[in-house]
């Protein structure tokens, strides 16, 4: 039962991933990657619309969005990743190819998670001064009362 869903998940990542068995081999891959964003935004737009109110959609959405670009982003690179790790049967520290992208990706990725998690912990407190604000002291319209005298 389990090699079965494990050929079922390999079959599938093929039939979107591998130049040889996908439907869309004959396009660039770029345009491939294109079209798999295109479609998660289409479907991220229809849950959203199923699933969240008028007044949370937008953020549902976005959060939906992100993790469609970002699933499908990690599944290809993984994917590639192991492919080419299949075919090439050596070690980076091996080889020494230390490329600049590789460690800025990783690095981009370490400050993208370190700024959202701050983002999130911004977002759940209730206030985030230690001092009470009850607002102004006066209202908007005696402060421009005070103006026009």
């Amino acid at each position: 039962m389990l090699n079965k869903f494990k050929n079922w998940m390999i079959e599938s990542a093929n039939i979107m991933f591998d130049d040889s068995k996908s439907d869309l081999r004959s396009l660039p891959k770029t345009v491939r990657l294109q079209i798999l964003i295109v479609l998660s935004f289409i479907w991220s737009t229809v849950f959203s619309l199923y699933v969240f109110s008028l007044t949370t959609f937008i953020w549902g959405w976005a959060g939906v969005v992100m993790a469609h670009i970002g699933l499908i982003i990690a599944v290809y690179v993984t994917f590639k990743f192991f492919h080419k790790a299949k075919k090439e049967n050596r070690s980076v520290f091996e080889t020494g190819n230390f490329n600049p992208a590789k460690i800025f990706a990783v690095c981009f990725l370490v400050f993208f998670i370190f700024i959202f998690t701050k983002g999130v912990e911004v977002l759940t407190k209730t206030n985030s001064y230690p001092i009470k604000y009850e607002g102004p002291e006066k209202t908007t319209l005696e402060r421009i009362l005070e103006f026009v005298k």
